[in-house]
């Protein structure tokens, strides 16, 4: 029994020490993107990365662990289970030798860990090798060689040639080995919250390289290889001529006499997703009255935007059409591909730019759907999850910290900035207004959806009343808008524009006087109109339009959901069908040059997704 254990162990721990000793290296190698060349980060580098390296370990452990198991049951097969191991300790001797040492190679050259980009190099190398001596080249080979082989030969002494020997107590083995099994499994999930393993679960520091270190390369390469498509090949509806002719209409506008709605261009700016909050629960926007009071009278004293749509079905999707005017995919999340995300601008990083520090709250599992990643890449310096809050309160809903509690955190966060001297910008994610629409409020009785939504319109009411009575709310912009819209009432469906209907509200001491823009956008417009009122330079928001712009002459919206997407312009909406390739609604007269139009445009932002 012990002699299983002990080689288990053994492997396990020589990759885990291979991963951390490939880490100093890759640290020690790329010294000069540390602060003033200091070792004072390589201990959070190598703690917050343990969790992807115990991951990728525990897949690799995986198929030792089958063979010791078989050989509990057949010990006659002993010789032949280790021969299997033989070769496949040499397999990955050189996998994990190839790819440790081209991740430190090519660092400098790309700066963002090996992923699945490097496979784009196979068929033509030279796009790689051309920026470095032959010299270079050699010793990198021999280093691989010498890593193979030293991992290989560590490899032979955990599992090392003498039998293993009858096992007696073959049941209690079996038993033992089924729960170190379930300790692999939980290591290759990444825990037991939410969110399995992911890129995003390190990033911990404001600093790129520092979060880059952390990240195991290996995991990082087989983890975006599993999320490779050919982006540039979905939904080509026309040829590269018609593409272009239709989408010249789409194109984003310049800026040209845009009305200045506030105050300032330097105001302290919070962006509120309200989980779910879609237009069927506002009054303004054609609601019951009374589901959401606050936020109906608060639409009487900000900016309401009464035509603006959400760009997806997915909290994911949507954050990412919010926070980087980016739109959204029916077959696609680019939250979860790191690769993408680490090109995609971001209204965090506009304004950290422009002398704003920034920060992110969300009450749950902030690693959930690679979003810790997205956020860190996108600007936020500082990210904070239900991690960050005591067990209890993490307890409060299935999802995490209920919203009461997690409003009273960002009261206290703005609070904090009181004697701050630049300005600051806070994101936050609500998250009660959710499945299983479980709140501490109950106002509206048998209707779970509509008093979920009340809860999160009452935070939002508390949250404001407070603040109007500090001098923060003076030169405070708070914009408001869901994520996406949800099914409500029952027969709610994608089929139906009041699906994807939302609002979108700016409020705050900030807001020069109380306006309704009748315009019709979507949620990723926010980037460009808010970095236009701030006078910033918004160009690298490819798909975000300034709304409030004299040169937006042709307004429209993109909704996209799994099977289809929804087009909306000034003559109506066609929604189509991206299975059956059919039109199932239109209003109020069919339209061929809009489902054209929606078609363009989807298969111009696949192209997008695809170059990026």
């Amino acid at each position: 029994m012990r002699k299983r254990f002990y080689t288990l162990f053994r492997i396990f721990i020589t990759v885990l020490l291979l991963f951390l000793a490939a880490k100093l290296f890759f640290i020690a190698y790329h010294h000069t993107y540390l602060k003033s060349g200091s070792i004072a980060d390589v201990p959070a580098i190598l703690w917050h990365g343990l969790p992807l390296d115990l991951a990728t370990t525990g897949y690799l452990t995986a198929i030792p662990w089958l063979l010791l198991a078989v050989s509990v049951w057949a010990p006659h097969w002993q010789k032949i289970l280790r021969k299997f191991y033989l070769i496949y300790a040499a397999v990955i001797a050189v996998l994990l030798s190839v790819i440790l040492v081209a991740d430190t190679c090519l660092y400098s050259f790309w700066e963002f860990k090996l992923d699945a980009t490097v496979f784009n190099y196979l068929d033509s190398p030279q796009g790689v090798t051309q920026s470095v001596t032959p010299l270079y080249l050699l010793t990198a080979a021999v280093v691989i060689i010498a890593v193979a082989f030293g991992l290989f030969k560590a490899l032979l002494w955990a599992w090392p040639n003498t039998e293993l020997g009858y096992c007696r107590k073959r049941i209690g083995t079996t038993a033992l080995l089924v729960v170190a099994g379930g300790m692999l499994f939980l290591m290759i999930r990444g825990g037991v919250g939410r969110s399995t393993a992911n890129i995003g679960m390190v990033y911990y520091s404001d600093r790129a390289f520092c979060n880059h270190a952390a990240v195991n390369p290996a995991f990082s390469l087989f983890y975006s290889a599993g999320k490779m498509q050919d982006f540039s090949e979905q939904c080509n509806y026309f040829d590269e001529t018609q593409r272009a002719s239709l989408f010249a209409h789409l194109a984003k506008p310049a800026d040209t006499q845009v009305p200045q709605l506030l105050n300032t261009t330097r105001p302290n700016v919070i962006i509120i997703l309200m989980e779910g909050f879609g237009g069927t629960f506002v009054g303004p926007l054609g609601a019951r009255a009374d589901i959401t009071p606050r936020f109906n009278q608060l639409c009487s004293e900000g900016i309401f935007f009464t035509q603006c749509y959400a760009n997806s079905f997915r909290t994911d999707r949507g954050t990412v059409s919010v926070l980087s005017g980016y739109p959204a995919f029916p077959t696609a999340s680019v939250m979860k591909l790191p690769e993408k995300t680490r090109h995609l601008p971001g209204i965090a990083a506009s304004l950290q730019q422009a002398g704003y520090d920034t920060e992110f709250l969300y009450g749950g599992d902030i690693n959930f759907t690679n979003m810790n990643s997205y956020l860190m890449s996108t600007g936020y310096q500082k990210t904070y999850g239900d991690t960050d809050f005591p067990l209890e309160q993490r307890r409060t809903h299935a999802w995490g910290v209920t919203d009461r509690i997690t409003f009273g955190r960002l009261y206290d966060m703005i609070l904090s900035r009181r004697s701050t001297q630049h300005p600051w910008h806070i994101g936050f994610l609500t998250l009660a207004s959710h499945e299983p629409w479980k709140v501490p409020y109950h106002r509206i009785p048998n209707d779970e959806k509509a008093n979920a939504m009340a809860y999160l319109d009452d935070c939002l009411g508390q949250l404001v009343d407070k603040l109007k009575r500090t001098p923060m709310w003076k030169n405070l912009l708070i914009i408001c808008l869901p994520d996406h819209g949800i099914v409500y009432p029952q027969d709610m469906n994608e089929n139906n524009i009041a699906m994807s209907h939302i609002p979108m509200l700016w409020i705050g001491g900030a807001v020069k006087a109380p306006a309704q823009i009748n315009t019709i956008c979507n949620q990723s417009d926010l980037a460009a109109t808010l970095l236009g009122q701030l006078r910033l330079p918004h160009n690298n928001y490819r798909f975000s339009r300034n709304v409030l712009s004299k040169s937006y002459t042709y307004p429209f919206a993109m909704h996209t959901w799994a099977g289809g997407f929804c087009y909306v312009d000034s003559t109506g909406h066609t929604i189509f069908d991206l299975s059956s390739e059919k039109v199932t609604a239109e209003s109020p007269q069919p339209s061929s040059l809009r489902l054209n139009y929606g078609k363009a445009y989807l298969q111009t932002c696949y192209d997008d997704l695809g170059n990026l």
